[in-house]
């Protein structure tokens, strides 16, 4: 519930309602919350989940986007989940393509935590409770001006599961 998926490929999220998890496997498709929570527009937050990539998986966590019938999203920034994609180098906690990690952060088929906190103009990611990357965003960009947050399917071959996620809206 208070989720909303993208038109060109629904059938990539599914949800195990007995584990409480969200199994994301299929074409590019994006769920985006749409959900009671600070109406669905965040400015400053945290937005948490546990994660658990399949070997060769790529996937990423949005931050202040909207949502889009199709496509990669146009607003926010995604925040890479990515252990051991080998067409990607940027892995797990990179703020795409803005300030990218380039070793691996966590293990395939083991739960870790990503988080994500927004202050300002300010993205920090922390992996497993340890600060991974911090960006400030450059006054001419001006991307973190509110929106929603969003989860990533990538493409058939990545499998990758969420479960506990979790936004808190700060001052």
């Amino acid at each position: 519930d208070g989720w909303r998926i993208t038109e060109e490929s629904p059938d990539t999220f599914k949800v195990d309602k007995d584990k409480g998890v969200i199994i994301v496997n299929g074409p590019r498709a994006h769920l985006f919350y749409d959900g009671p929570v600070g109406g669905a527009m965040f400015k400053n937050f945290e937005f948490k989940a546990d994660v658990m990539t399949k070997p060769n998986s790529n996937s990423g966590m949005y931050i202040h986007t909207k949502w889009q019938p199709s496509g990669w999203p146009s607003a926010g920034y995604e925040i890479q989940v990515n252990n051991t994609y080998a067409k990607d180098p940027k892995k797990t906690a990179s703020i795409y393509n803005q300030k990218n990690i380039l070793e691996q952060l966590a293990d395939d088929n083991e739960w870790f935590t990503q988080h994500i906190k927004v202050e300002g103009k300010t993205i920090t990611v922390y992996v497993n409770g340890t600060e991974v990357n911090q960006w400030t965003e450059p006054d001419d960009q001006n991307k973190l001006t509110g929106g929603t947050v969003a989860l990533q399917g990538h493409d058939p071959g990545s499998e990758v599961h969420y479960k506990n996620i979790k936004v808190r809206i700060l001052p």
